[in-house]
């Protein structure tokens, strides 16, 4: 193992701050998720929103990249992206994906499984029209995941948009939100000695929750 190796496999943390049972954790995972993610923001965690999105496509290739969550009820967690895009694409064929979250200033993770689809022309309409000027001509001048010769198309595009919608800029129908419902949903919490606790929830057939506790 090289110098760097040696010093990569020598970085570890013990985890303290908290522990995890079942009780706590209680029946409805949404519930116990907004609490946490209430508990991160008050924690000022860097980028509470962010998450890990994995797809993979009708080829079985997997992507994962960080995107945010943008909304949130009880049917699923919702972002926002081109349609267009590499993890777009990846839906289309296989609409099963996986989210994670990490609160590193907690120690805390959530791992969520289920299927993406898109939610309604309105509720893209209703975010598109929240989003700053400059996030919406965003929308408009990138061709995302595609390979561009270098950034001055980008800039160009940018500029051409800006030029055609003023401050009346719509959203494409090439952009819009996923919602991923949920068929498992594992709350981990760090404990010391790897020790940690996890805590998974599973949607019956019926649509209630199953609680079970997995080994770290």
């Amino acid at each position: 193992m090289s110098h760097s190796g040696k010093h990569i496999a020598a970085i570890r943390k013990d985890y303290q701050l908290a522990v995890l049972d079942e009780q706590v954790a209680g029946d409805n995972p949404f519930s116990f998720f907004h609490k946490w993610f209430d508990d991160a923001h008050k924690a000022d965690a860097e980028e509470v929103n962010a998450m890990t999105l994995a797809t993979v496509n009708a080829a079985g290739k997997p992507h994962a990249r960080i995107v945010l969550l943008k909304g949130l009820d009880e049917k699923g967690f919702v972002f926002f992206t081109n349609y267009n895009s590499e993890k777009g694409r990846d839906i289309s064929e296989n609409p099963h994906v996986s989210l994670v979250f990490f609160w590193k200033e907690l120690e805390r993770q959530v791992c969520i499984e289920g299927m993406a689809e898109k939610v309604s022309e309105a509720e893209s309409d209703e975010y598109f029209m929240s989003r700053p000027a400059g996030s919406r001509l965003g929308a408009w001048s990138s061709p995302q995941s595609t390979i561009i010769a270098d950034r001055s198309i980008l800039e160009e595009n940018y500029t051409r948009y800006a030029s055609q919608y003023g401050d009346d800029i719509p959203r494409p129908q090439h952009w819009g939100g996923y919602r991923v419902i949920p068929t498992t949903i594992e709350f981990w919490q760090g404990r010391s000695s790897r020790m940690h606790d996890r805590i998974q929830f599973t949607r019956s057939s019926n649509g209630n929750w199953l609680k079970n506790r997995l080994a770290p």
